[in-house]
This record gives structure tokens, C-alpha cells and sequence, in this order.
């Protein structure tokens, strides 16, 4: 073979795509052609037009050698959406503009739907009207025809990679345009260069146009300092994803995922452990990785992930996870529904249509009877008490946020009990900061009991595993009832604090005795704050303080650990059998956790496992140390002299190396 043939196959492999090989970050073929887009980037990155315009069409070609011809659909949503949200600018009358609006809404999510719930529909409809349709790829059959070639494939609906995030980028901004909330973007290579930007474009974060378009006509300005920033967060990614995901997955999880049976309630429930911390170290490394490559070319994107797993409570953690994804359903999904105010008539239509689809997901209509009992329970709840109407309305928004989140994800009954799931936990969270500390322990002392009830007059492995649980819980919140009972606070007096931090407190009356500021705390009605939250005491002893807040952290990151279960459950799998497949999974696993174990047997396979637990542990541990400490390394790694950056950044690929599989992992949020 002589050079020119090597050339021509290299520039080949070069301008094709391998749907085998896609262009991911953990590639070396990434970086190299990130090198060859950088270089060109330098020569142009004091011209702003220019630059924005290069990387719009690298962003393209990203693009397609990341999904092939679905180049075409990335294309149209740029091209109808900077048309439309022009001609909405230029509209005057609501009506119209309303109307248009909610025609590119249709359009950017029909798309989305059309690619994301083929499957389900086809099989929605054959279930109600006893039809046999089987999924037919219509816009492919049209796109074949109208190139005059067999390109695209029929007998299969494939999901683009980055579906989600560019179609919600889009509806996010003619939703803003519609409000007046940012003006149209003048120049369409702008716009272009907005919607498809490559380091987030296939998994996030999900950027707002008022978040990035102010950057595009900025002076490139890199310096020394934000050079090593963007250095280690790539750094810090590629660790994540090698060590701890991939890792993780290809030596434990996936294979005990892929079959629940042959592996131990010990290990089962270790694999789900395993699991959370991969698809953290997963997205958040994907994330993380992004920022850095977008920081070198002098752009910044919003931040995505703020250390979820130290998340006091479920509300808490879903301000810490995915934090784009959750603050594009709250202001564009759960305020429209009427947020915290009202309820509206979307919200009905919604509960209505959920229950619909759980019905059908599940194959029993008495799903459909048992939301319908719930909301005429719930709806006599709010008329004979007009006091907790607000909450109620809130709380029902906010299931329906998480429930449609669940959806997002994916078409089967296990990514919808997982959004139902995280639903309820915020629910319960808010109605459970009304209480005081004695009714909590109440509470839960009557659900354990109930629970343990049910594992022994109808055994069951599911109520074996609820009543460790809640056994677990119902110690911590025992410990804290006898902590609130007998520990005073600083000052000796009454004195009470929010979840402000502000205090409230009578200078007038003389300090009682701790024993009875204990018993009045614990057994009097609880003194409320204006949102109806119970005031409590401050924990004044730091290693109190610490222990209760360690105690949260822990029982938060338990309960989104098991919802995880129905998460990883219901990904990976073809559409066309991900319902049934789904569900045995995690029914497998349940039946494996909450069976009896050979306690015996526990060490041994502890040390079988030994290098995944050890990673596991050091993961959460990095995950855990304070924010403090990690800006500091952070800074020492930025300020450190070019040659020696360069050496830690070589030892650090060569550590890289000893983790590498054979066969790089996707990353998991491709997939959405």
C-alpha cells in the first residue's frame, strides 16, 4: 500500500461514520481531533464571526460522526426553530403568538416523541383497539424516497444520541422568546453554533440562550489560571468515567444487572450501591469533561451537578442532581402547572393521563381505579380542610414533575415508579417538616410495625427488605427523639431556629431546666414558621450536628439508591422489550435483597469483591469530603507551572490506562 492510499483511508475513516464507534470523550480519536480543532480555533479566536461560525460547523460534524445521517434532524430543529422564534418576535397579537408558540412546542416535542415513545404508542393503540401494527419507520421510508437510496433504516426506530437535550434547548428558547424574556437571535450561524455547541451537545447540560448567547460576541479571554481550571475538570471527568463508572460497571454491575439470580442478596444489593455512585461519576463526568473542553475555547456552561449524594433530603438532592434538566422542568413544566400557587386544568389532564399510561404499562386498569380512589381521597382532603389546599396543590404538581421527568427517561412502568417514587419522596419530605419530632417518631414506629406485620403474616422478600429499612430508620429517629429530649440548646433558653437559621426567642422568660426544655420540645403542638414548616431547635454540639446532618446525608442517599434499582432496571434495553424486561429485573433483584442471607457467607464474598467495594468506598469518600478541600486541590492543580501540570497530566493518563476495558462504555445519558 503506498502513502496515498494511506492518506485516502485515513481521511475516509476520517469523514465517515461508524455507528460502532462513535465519537466519545473517552476516545483517543476525540482528542485528536480536538487538537486539530483547537489549533484551528487559535488562529480565529479574536474574530468572533469567524470563530462562531468554525464552530458550528465542527459542532456539525461532531455531530454526525457521533449519529450518522440523523445530522438531517439537528439541521431542521436549528433551521425551524430560529425562523419561528423571528416570526414570533415580530407577532403583536397574543393570540397569535400564543398559537405559534404552542405549534413549535408541538413540533421540537413531537419530534422527541415520534423517536422516544414509537414503541409505546404502537403498543398503546394495538392494546385498545385489538390492532397488529408493528413500528414502521415512516420519516425514514420519506427521507429514502426523497434521496433516491436505502439510507436510513425502516424496521426500526433508532433514538438519535442528544435527542433530548437539543429539543428541550429549543422549546426552552421560543418559550423565552414568547415571554419576552431574551430577544430572537439576529444571525443564524449564532443560533446554529447555540443549539449545537459539541461539548454539551449529546448530554448536557441543558443551556438557556440568556445563559450562553451573551458569550457568543465576547473577547476570547483565557487565562493562565482558568487554563489549569479547564485542564483539571477534563481531568477530573475522564477519572470519574474510567475509574469509578466504568469500572464499576464492566466488573460488577452490569453483570449482576444482567442477571439478578445468579448473584447473592449481599451482592445484589452492593451492585445497587455500585450503581449509584457509577451513574454520578457517568454524567457528572461527562459533564465535567465538557466544561473543561467549552472553558478553552473561552465559554462557560451552567453548572450540572453539586455534589448530589451530600443532599440532606430528596428535595435537596434534586436541586444537586442534573441541575439543568431539574430547573428547565420547574420553570418550564411545574410553574406553568401552577407551581406552588394553584392547581390548573392541566394539572388534572395530566394526573388523568398518567394514570392512563400507568394502566397500560402495568397491564392493569386497576392502576387507573387506585389514582382515581386516590385523587377523590385527596380532593376531600382539600374540601374539608381549605387551610392545606396550597399544599396540596403543590405536592400534586410536584408528583406530576417528577412522574413526567420519569417518562422522560423512557416509555416503561419501571422509569415511571422510579419519577413516581422520587415524587413521593419530596411529598412525604414536605409533609413530614410539619411535624414535630415526637409525632415523626410515631409515625415511623407505626409503619415499621405495619410493615413487619405484613413480612410475617404474608412473607413476602419485598416486605423483608422495607422492614430493614424502616427498622434502620426508625433507630436513627428514635436517637434523635432522645437527642431533642434531653440536649439544650447554647443559651439555656427557648430559644427555637427555622430552617432559616433565624431564631426566635423570649429574652423575658427565665431558662428552664433541660430535662423539661426536652419535654416541651418534644411533647407541646410545634411552633410553625409562615410556610407551615415546624421550628426546630438548634443541635447546638458540633459532633450532634454532625451526626444528625450525617444521619440525612445517609438516609437520602439509601432511598434514591433503591429507586435506582427500577432506573437501571429500565435502561439498556430495546424498546421493544424494555417494559417486560424492566420489571423482571428489578422484581429479581427485590426477590435477592429481601430473601434470607447466609450471613456466614458475607466476608467471603466481601473479599471476592474486594477491588470493586474498595473503589466504591473511595469514591463516595472523595464525593463526601468538604467542598473546601476540593477548591483547594483544584487551585493547586490550576497554579501549578506548565511543565509540571504537564507531568501530572501524563502520570494521570498513564493511571488511566491500567482501568481502560476493552470496549469503552457509552456514556449512560446517550441513551435520553
Amino acid at each position: 500500500m503506498n502513502l496515498w492510499d494511506v492518506i485516502r483511508d485515513f481521511l475516509q475513516n476520517l469523514l465517515s461514520f461508524d455507528q460502532a464507534h462513535p465519537l466519545l470523550f473517552t476516545q483517543f480519536y476525540f482528542w485528536a481531533f480536538f487538537a486539530l480543532v483547537f489549533a484551528g480555533f487559535s488562529l480565529i479566536h479574536s474574530k468572533p464571526l469567524l470563530r462562531n461560525a468554525y464552530l458550528f460547523a465542527v459542532s456539525l460534524f461532531f455531530y454526525y460522526k457521533t449519529s450518522g445521517v440523523f445530522l438531517a434532524l439537528l439541521v431542521f430543529v436549528i433551521v425551524y426553530n430560529f425562523f419561528a422564534a423571528k416570526c414570533l418576535h415580530r407577532l403583536k397579537k397574543e393570540g397569535w403568538r400564543q398559537a405559534l408558540t404552542v405549534l413549535s412546542v408541538v413540533v421540537d416535542l413531537g419530534i422527541l416523541a415520534y423517536f422516544k415513545y414509537a414503541y409505546f404508542i404502537t403498543d398503546f393503540v394495538n392494546n385498545l383497539f385489538g390492532t397488529s401494527i408493528e413500528v414502521h419507520d415512516v420519516l425514514g421510508e420519506w427521507l429514502n424516497m426523497l434521496i433516491g437510496a436505502d439510507i436510513f433504516r425502516v424496521d426500526a426506530i433508532i433514538l438519535p444520541v442528544g435527542i433530548s437535550f437539543f429539543t428541550f434547548q429549543a422549546v426552552s428558547y421560543i418559550v423565552d422568546v414568547k415571554r419576552r424574556q431574551i430577544e430572537p437571535v439576529g444571525n443564524f450561524l449564532d443560533f446554529g453554533f447555540y443549539l449545537s455547541f459539541f461539548p454539551q451537545l449529546v448530554a448536557g447540560p441543558i443551556v438557556r440562550a440568556s445563559e450562553f448567547i451573551q458569550q457568543l460576541h465576547q473577547p476570547y479571554n483565557l487565562s493562565r489560571r482558568w487554563f489549569g481550571i479547564a485542564i483539571f475538570w477534563i481531568m477530573n471527568g475522564l477519572l470519574k468515567k474510567l475509574i469509578l463508572a466504568d469500572y464499576l460497571a464492566v466488573n460488577f454491575c452490569d453483570r449482576v444487572f444482567e442477571n439478578p439470580l445468579m448473584y447473592s442478596g449481599f451482592e445484589n444489593l452492593s451492585a445497587l450501591f455500585c450503581y449509584s455512585l457509577q451513574v454520578y461519576a457517568d454524567f457528572s463526568g461527562y459533564t465535567d469533561i465538557a466544561t473543561g473542553v467549552a472553558m478553552l475555547m473561552g465559554f462557560w456552561l451552567p453548572k450540572n451537578f453539586d455534589s448530589p449524594y451530600k443532599a440532606v433530603n430528596t428535595q435537596q438532592f434534586w436541586r444537586r442532581w442534573h441541575m439543568t434538566l431539574s430547573r428547565w422542568l420547574r420553570d418550564y413544566l411545574y410553574i406553568p402547572l401552577g407551581g406552588n400557587r394553584n392547581a390548573t386544568p392541566a394539572t388534572f389532564v395530566i394526573i388523568a393521563a398518567i394514570a392512563v399510561i400507568g394502566s397500560f404499562l402495568s397491564g392493569s386498569w386497576w392502576v387507573a381505579f387506585g389514582v382515581a380512589l386516590l385523587a377523590a381521597g385527596i380532593g376531600l382532603w382539600a374540601w374539608l380542610k381549605p387551610s392545606d389546599r396550597k399544599l396540596i396543590t403543590t405536592n400534586i404538581n410536584s408528583m406530576n414533575t417528577m412522574l413526567l421527568g420519569g417518562l422522560w427517561h423512557g416509555a416503561s412502568w419501571n422509569f415511571m415508579i422510579w419519577g413516581g417514587l422520587n415524587g413521593l419522596g419530596q411529598v412525604i419530605y414536605k409533609v413530614w417538616t410539619r411535624h414535630s419530632q415526637l409525632a415523626k417518631f410515631g409515625i415511623i414506629s407505626f409503619f415499621t410495625a405495619l410493615v413487619w406485620a405484613l413480612s410475617v403474616w404474608t412473607p413476602a422478600p419485598v416486605w423483608n427488605m422495607f422492614f430493614v429499612w424502616l427498622l434502620i430508620i426508625w433507630i436513627g429517629t428514635l436517637i434523635k427523639t432522645i437527642c431533642r429530649f434531653i440536649a439544650p440548646d447554647s443559651s439555656g433558653s427557648t430559644g427555637q431556629s427555622d430552617s432559616t437559621g433565624h431564631s426566635e426567642r423570649s429574652e423575658e422568660s427565665p431558662a428552664p431546666s433541660a430535662l423539661s426544655l426536652g419535654w416541651k420540645a418534644i411533647s407541646s403542638a410545634p411552633a410553625r414558621n409562615a410556610k407551615g414548616v415546624v421550628i426546630q431547635r438548634k443541635i447546638d454540639s458540633p459532633a450532634a450536628a454532625w451526626l444528625d446532618r450525617a444521619w440525612d446525608i445517609f438516609q437520602t442517599f439509601v432511598f434514591i439508591t433503591f429507586t435506582r434499582l427500577f432506573f437501571r432496571s429500565g435502561s439498556n434495553l430495546d424498546p421493544a422489550l424494555a417494559n417486560e424486561q424492566a420489571w423482571n429485573t428489578a422484581k429479581n433483584m427485590v426477590n435477592q435483597i429481601g430473601s434470607a442471607w447466609d450471613l456466614a457467607l458475607v466476608p467471603t464474598m466481601a473479599w471476592e469483591h474486594r477491588a470493586v467495594l474498595v473503589v466504591f468506598v473511595a469514591g463516595m469518600l472523595i464525593h463526601w469530603l468538604p467542598e473546601r478541600f476540593k477548591r483547594r486541590y483544584r487551585l493547586v492543580f490550576a497554579r501549578l507551572p506548565l511543565f509540571w501540570m504537564a507531568v501530572v497530566v501524563v502520570l494521570i493518563i498513564v493511571f488511566f490506562f491500567q482501568f481502560i476495558t476493552a470496549d469503552l462504555q457509552s456514556f449512560i445519558y446517550f441513551q435520553f
